[in-house]
């Protein structure tokens, strides 16, 4: 029953989005050169959603909270790499997956969670700076790597993610909701994503999957 319901789940992200005030995801196929397949994955190995056809690690250069450029591509290589598109001001999924996801890897050895980098993309640059955004993701990690740039280059970004870009709404009172994609990427050594993971994986679901995203042998065609 449980495992039927995490299907449902993804279907739902997959189609129409779900949580983070209406999220979206607009899936793009991967091309039949990028497919790959792994013989033992299944539902029953991950509590995260598979992806079939596997989602390629998109490339993108944005700047991370010391002002740097950070070459998405470049700097992820040969690492699980988990990848979210939200903001700072978000009420509910952003902090969730933050707070599961620091806790989930404080728990893992030491050797296994110094493979992993999670990366937090804003969609809020006219309000995330860097010094906001650093401050925020450190209440979770100081690990975590914050990154924004121009709004046109966010967008870019979530494309090549093939995420569908964030939308902002001004509400009568003033203040603005951002929708925005509420699951997580999940990148293996392979660069590719087989596996993601919508609002409601909790600490525990990290903590079974991480260790089997660190030792996952793909066989990409």
């Amino acid at each position: 029953m449980q495992q039927t319901l995490r299907r449902l789940l993804i279907c739902m992200v997959l189609v129409g989005g779900s949580g983070g005030g209406g999220t979206t995801y607009a899936g793009r196929p991967a091309s039949s050169a990028n497919r790959s397949k792994a013989p033992a994955a299944s539902m029953a190995d991950y509590h995260g959603g598979l992806v079939t056809p596997p989602l390629p690690k998109p490339k993108f250069v944005l700047t991370d909270t010391s002002g740097a450029p950070f070459d998405f591509w470049a700097k992820t290589q040969g690492r699980v790499t988990l990848l979210f598109f939200g903001y700072t001001r978000c009420p509910d999924v952003c902090p969730m997956h933050m707070t599961y996801l620091a806790a989930a890897l404080r728990k893992l050895p030491r050797e296994l969670a110094s493979q992993i980098t999670v990366v937090f993309v804003t969609t809020d640059p006219d309000h995330d700076t860097p010094k906001i955004l650093r401050a925020w993701l450190d209440n979770f990690d100081r690990a975590f790597v914050g990154l924004t740039g121009t709004q046109s280059a966010i967008d870019s970004a979530q494309i090549a993610a093939n995420i569908s870009p964030a939308k902002k709404t001004v509400l009568p009172s003033g203040a603005s909701q951002i929708s925005h994609a509420a699951f997580v990427l999940v990148y293996t050594k392979d660069n590719f994503a087989h596996v993601i993971y919508p609002s409601g994986i909790s600490q525990d679901d990290w903590l079974h999957d991480l260790p089997q995203l660190t030792s996952a042998n793909w066989n990409v065609r």
